[in-house]
């Protein structure tokens, strides 16, 4: 990146900065945001400098100007992965306060140890919705195309092709979404070592800011700062995830996101279908339906793990929810059929 484009991204920082001071009602969240856009000016002036007085007139974006009204619009927090994506620092401070009874972190592996398990449950939990979104949507299909008449040859094709189609697009989806994630967070630590390298010392001000507006003083903050400015790796990972609120650890393999949805959802949309692979009729409908309804069932218990809920209750309210919509289909299959006739 050019000496001109690192002066814009500053001087649009430092826009955007001033804009999320100017809706933030918490005090210190405020300041923190108005020093930083000072931070950003001070570091815009280095590039400049080295512009040789070519440095053209500051205009920001239209995707920033867009974004700083969705800001005044709706809030910050609605706005952070927009505001990530404009290497907007600081973001931490949204969801990253220490609590009562823990400590501020002292090295990089400090940080996100306390949420690791929670993003190991993460993946359980995706696994579960993923064959839940198969097995309420092939479900509704063939119920669909079941009330319109159709024979078990005819409901088994076309419930294979939901499966096939459903979880091909959710892999495809997952992989868009996760290799996203990551060519945003190799773009912004990027933009990090560049930074680093150029003016390290304003750097570590700006960590000892965010540090300061989370609870320490800042002759401590300035002093954890710079301890860990003196690794290079680590402070990398430090700007990654105090300034930028992007977390290395929550980013996977975009291949195995695909394939993890791929299998999820095939798994739940195999279930509904396989009494057509076995009975004819009414004899494989109604095994659909009970084997669906179970499986509903004990996909609720299971996302009682993460609700806190009644297992029985999350368990019914799953089973209402999908016969809820394989009602639904069946009978507008069932119109659709009368009315083809």
């Amino acid at each position: 990146m050019s000496a001109r484009e690192h002066w814009h991204e500053e001087k649009q920082s430092a826009y955007l900065y001033r804009a999320l001071a100017e809706v933030e009602r918490a005090p210190a969240a405020r300041a923190l945001f108005g020093e930083l856009a000072s931070a950003a000016d001070e570091q815009a002036a280095i590039w400049a400098a080295k512009l040789e007085g070519q440095a053209p007139v500051f205009a920001p974006s239209a995707r920033a100007r867009i974004v700083v009204r969705m800001v005044r619009a709706i809030g910050a927090r609605r706005m952070l992965p927009a505001l990530a994506a404009l290497k907007v620092r600081g973001l931490s401070v949204y969801g990253s306060k220490a609590p009562r009874g823990h400590a501020m972190p002292k090295s990089r592996e400090d940080f996100g140890a306390r949420h690791r398990s929670v993003g190991a449950g993460g993946a359980l939990r995706a696994a579960v919705f993923g064959v839940n979104d198969g097995l309420v949507s092939n479900a509704s299909l063939i119920m669909g195309v079941s009330g319109a008449g159709a024979d078990a040859r005819t409901i088994l094709l076309s419930g294979f092709a939901g499966l096939l189609a459903g979880a091909f697009s959710m892999a495809a989806g997952e992989y868009i979404s996760v290799r996203s994630q990551r060519e945003l967070f190799e773009y912004q630590i990027g933009l990090e070592r560049d930074e680093l390298a150029e003016y390290p010392e304003e750097e570590a001000e700006e960590i000892a800011l965010i540090y300061r507006a989370r609870g320490l003083e800042l002759d401590e903050a300035r002093a954890l700062a710079r301890r860990m400015m003196q690794d290079p790796e680590n402070a990398l990972d430090t700007l990654a995830r105090e300034e930028l609120g992007l977390n290395p650890d929550d980013l996977g393999s975009p291949w195995g996101a695909a394939w993890s949805s791929f299998a999820a959802f095939a798994l739940g949309a195999a279930l509904p279908l396989a009494p057509f692979a076995v009975f004819d009729g009414q004899r494989a409908l109604a095994a659909t339906v009970a084997l669906t309804l179970l499986a509903l069932f004990v996909v609720g218990a299971v996302l009682a793990l993460f609700s806190g809920r009644s297992a029985w209750l999350s368990g019914l309210r799953m089973v209402a929810i999908g016969s809820a919509a394989g009602a639904a289909t069946w009978l507008v299959g069932r119109a659709l059929g009368v009315a083809v006739d």
